[in-house]
């Protein structure tokens, strides 16, 4: 909290070159338009405007095509390097197959896959085609894919053999609208085609896109409190805010080494893991493998990495692993450390100030805004504990919600809803298919973002915690609804509820709290049987890691479980309003 922030540290700036790109905050903001940013891009014939052209056909117009786009490195040791040039013929390849397939303007194509370059050439040549491109988690089990598939309607899944044979194939007599399936790695298995084989035979040029600035790019499911994931929409307009944010917060330049170490199932991956980075000329840097400390310190010694985008788990991870692991490396080349998905806590922002001579930057953003909407920026001081303050160009406020539905705004120090006033480029311009749930987080031309905070009085901006049951775990956003929904399927389970548990690695960590059917007594063995159904059904990410017995679960009159109040019971916290708990005195109704 602002009364209680620590000393600001950072790494002077007299020994770092260039200058960052931001430097004069006050003066940046007043001189801020959107449209100003929006010039600064290349643009398409007649007012047109398309994300994968401004991420790797202008570097090749440039006369950029022979820099580095992608460093690749394999989990078993392959290495590859892919220039501008390359991916741009490779997504051409790819929007040429969409549009042979009778793909095109709107169509959805979705990703099951890890960090692969296979990834970025199926974001860019969907983008090219005019189709939506949407990213899934690959540690999703069959059932969280299903109801995804399903929810976009998706024509095309590119995924790997395996992934494919395990979540997905036994998945298709239920998705009819899956037309076709592409393997990165394959292409016998029943039901799906060889990628590659496929892109060979295309041409690898094409026109420009036809795409204009509203229409639909991008597709990001996030789970909420109730019903089924929500699929927020994002148009080809959101590239000014990624390339401003990659250049004004991440300090991107042209022949920047940078690496997001985010899955590409989640929004930060495709934001800033492909779009952000190659807007701005840079070279991305993939690691296909999983955490490692040793490995991820040989990276940003050998790779020579400058920008580093990492979530605050993997930071909590690193300090874990303890300091010796990263002294013998040399990490001259890093000018800017950012994290992302969760509040960095102040002990993690003083360790990397010890290990690596300058602190990492917390940013806050989500699904819902698409980029980066407050941040600690190169060229200011770093509150640890703090999301920083808002981007040129955006006005974030702590508002009270009314009961007639508007929002009165607070003053500093105050805790209440996170908001943003609207719209910029990147905001979401819809939930997939439920507009009432869309039209609810907009209040008095509010974006309401469910996050309470305070700012103090410089404007830095500072987290509470989230105003529903959503759970940040490892950076991921869990709607417990989904998690319980998988329980309930046992036949031994009669009820299920699901809350977030502090964890010193990830945030938050899922726990259950089971009622059994009569015919079904607790015991260790059931209680393992349970945690291991969940996992088969949902994937390790999105399993519950405790599970509790109870005989019983708090809900409201109206039936809806009162997660609330088994956080509060799990963690001795108050219990806070129990007015409308079922059973409660009729008086307290």
């Amino acid at each position: 909290m602002a009364g209680t922030m620590l000393q600001p540290l950072y790494k002077s700036l007299a020994s770092l070159e260039p200058e960052p790109q931001l430097i004069d905050y006050a003066s940046a903001r007043a001189g801020f338009s959107w449209a100003a940013a929006r010039a600064e891009l290349a643009g398409l014939p007649d007012g047109g405007l398309n994300i994968a052209w401004e991420a790797v056909d202008r570097q090749v117009n440039e006369g950029r095509g022979d820099a580095l786009a992608l460093i690749w490195l394999g989990k078993t040791g392959e290495r590859r390097e892919i220039s501008y040039a390359e991916l741009a013929r490779a997504s051409n390849r790819f929007a040429n197959l969409l549009e042979r397939s009778g793909l095109g303007k709107g169509d959805r194509v979705c990703v099951l896959a890890g960090r692969v370059p296979e990834l970025l050439v199926t974001a860019l040549g969907s983008l090219k085609a005019g189709a939506v491109f949407c990213p899934l988690f690959s540690a999703f089990g069959p059932d969280p894919i299903r109801v995804r598939l399903a929810k976009s309607q998706a024509r095309l899944l590119v995924t790997t053999a395996l992934l494919y044979q395990r979540k997905v194939q036994a998945l298709r007599g239920d998705l009819p609208e899956l037309e076709r399936v592409l393997l990165t790695d394959g292409g016998g298995e029943t039901g799906a085609d060889s990628f590659h084989a496929l892109l060979e035979a295309e041409a690898d040029h094409r026109p420009a896109p036809r795409t204009r600035p509203e229409d639909s790019a991008l597709l990001h499911f996030t789970s909420g409190t109730t019903g089924t994931p929500k699929g927020a929409l994002h148009v080809h307009e959101a590239v000014v805010a990624h390339r401003l944010t990659g250049r004004l917060v991440l300090d991107l330049r042209p022949g920047d080494r940078y690496w997001c170490t985010a899955d590409p199932g989640w929004v930060t991956g495709v934001s800033y893991g492909i779009i952000a980075p190659l807007a701005n000329g840079a070279t991305l840097v993939m690691d296909e493998a999983e955490f490692d400390a040793r490995r991820w310190y040989a990276i940003l010694e050998r790779e020579r990495v400058n920008v580093w985008y990492t979530a605050p788990t993997a930071v909590r991870m690193l300090m874990k692993a303890g300091a010796d692991a990263a002294r013998s490396h040399d990490f001259g080349a890093l000018r800017f450390m950012a994290s992302v998905g969760e509040p960095l806590n102040p002990e993690g922002v003083l360790w990397a100030q010890a290990v690596f001579g300058q602190p990492f930057h917390d940013t806050w953003w989500q699904t819902e805004t698409g980029a980066i909407m407050i941040a600690n920026y190169r060229s200011q001081e770093v509150r640890p504990g703090s999301m920083g303050r808002p981007l040129p160009g955006i006005e974030a406020a702590i508002v009270r919600r009314r009961p007639d539905g508007g929002a009165d705004r607070l003053g500093p120090d105050q805790e209440g809803e996170l908001a943003l006033r609207a719209a910029w480029p990147s905001l979401f311009r819809a939930y997939l298919h439920d507009e009432a749930r869309y039209r609810q987080c907009f209040a008095d031309g509010w974006y309401l973002s469910g996050d309470l905070a305070t700012h103090d009085a410089d404007g830095y901006f500072w987290f509470v915690g989230r105003s529903d049951d959503v759970i940040k775990t490892s950076g991921h956003l869990i709607g417990p609804f989904e998690v319980e929904s998988a329980l309930l399927e046992h036949p031994a389970v009669a009820e299920a509820g699901v809350i977030g548990i502090p964890d010193p690695v990830a945030g938050e960590i899922i726990k259950a709290f089971v009622a059994l059917k009569p015919d079904h007594a607790p015991s260790e063995r059931l209680r393992k049987e349970l945690i291991g159904f969940a996992r088969t059904r949902l994937g390790p990410a999105v399993a519950p890691r405790e599970l509790d017995f109870v005989d019983d679960l708090p809900k409201t009159r109206s039936g809806k479980i009162m997660r609330r109040l088994l956080r509060a019971r799990e963690l001795g916290l108050p219990a806070g309003d129990l007015s409308t708990l079922e059973g409660a005195d009729e008086a307290n109704a």
